[in-house]
This record gives structure tokens, C-alpha cells and sequence, in this order.
């Protein structure tokens, strides 16, 4: 684990709440002047704390109106049947997240599509073809009350 000082943590509050700051702009917030700044955002991108970025993208705007969360239990643990599951699940488009769990699931996997037909098309022909799932578990969002949010540092940045 990377050790992050005050301003390190100011840097990723700020960048997490808006990544096209520019230098000067992020700089200005977090009180360095512009080097510094940039050299800190270099070293905690080199560190792989800042992992990239990337636009938020509106599903409901693009036609991506259904969300559903579904668990996955498989009918066996066996290496190669994981990493085939694992394999498939990362290969399918529409599923934009996938967690390994502990517990009675084993998956938990957030799809979207445009449409409840949609789904059932997809858990006909993608997710029940998928090896050795013992069940499928779907529940749907009808909304969203907490989007994405900033990842807590354990720090409160300084307010401006």
C-alpha cells in the first residue's frame, strides 16, 4: 500500500471529483503550485493509485434503461471452471462490473441493457451458457439513489 500524505489525498478528492481539472486548476485547489502538483499526479498515476480515466457515461441516455445485479453460484471451484466463468463474464459486454464474493454467492454481477427482452436474451444465450452455474439470482434497480461516488481517504480535504 502506497502511504498518501494530505495532499495526496486532496489531489484524488479533487480528481475524483472532476477529472479534466487541469494542472493549474488542480494545483489552485489543493494549494502547490503547478510542478509539484503535476509531479505528485505523475508519481500516484506511476504508483498505480491513479489507475486512469475515464468519462461517466448517463445508461438511461444512451438507451440503457435496465440495470440488474445477479448472483452466480457455481457447482464447482475447480481452477479451470473459475477462470473459464471468470473468462466469460469479463467477455460479455453488457456486463459492466463483476465482484468475486465470499458467502453463499459467488459472483455478483451488475448488467444494463435496453430492455427487460433484452436481458432474458442475454441470461438465455450468455449466462446460462456459462459452465457449471449452479443458479442465477437476478434483482433490478428500479433507481439509483447513490451514484459512483468518491473513494473516502480517510481524510476530509481542506475546504476552499
Amino acid at each position: 500500500m502506497t502511504s498518501l500524505d494530505g495532499i495526496d489525498k486532496r489531489i484524488l478528492h479533487e480528481l475524483q471529483q472532476n477529472g479534466r481539472l487541469t494542472n493549474q486548476e488542480l494545483a489552485d485547489r489543493v494549494g502547490l503550485s503547478p510542478s509539484p502538483c503535476l509531479r505528485r499526479v505523475r508519481h500516484l498515476e506511476q504508483q498505480g493509485v491513479i489507475e486512469g480515466y475515464r468519462a461517466v457515461v448517463a445508461p438511461k441516455i444512451v438507451g440503457l434503461s435496465i440495470t440488474a445485479f445477479v448472483r452466480l453460484r457455481l457447482a464447482t471451484h475447480e481452477g479451470a471452471t473459475v477462470d473459464a466463468v471468470e473468462q466469460r463474464l469479463r467477455a460479455i459486454p453488457h456486463i459492466v462490473e463483476a465482484h468475486l464474493l465470499a458467502g453463499d454467492w459467488d459472483y455478483l454481477v451488475r448488467i444494463v441493457t435496453p430492455s427487460f427482452a433484452d436481458y432474458e436474451r442475454l441470461l438465455r444465450e450468455h449466462l446460462r451458457a456459462i459452465p457449471s452455474l449452479a443458479s442465477i439470482d437476478t434483482t433490478f434497480a428500479f433507481a439509483e439513489t447513490k451514484p459512483l461516488s468518491p473513494l473516502p481517504l480517510g481524510e476530509e480535504p481542506a475546504r476552499r
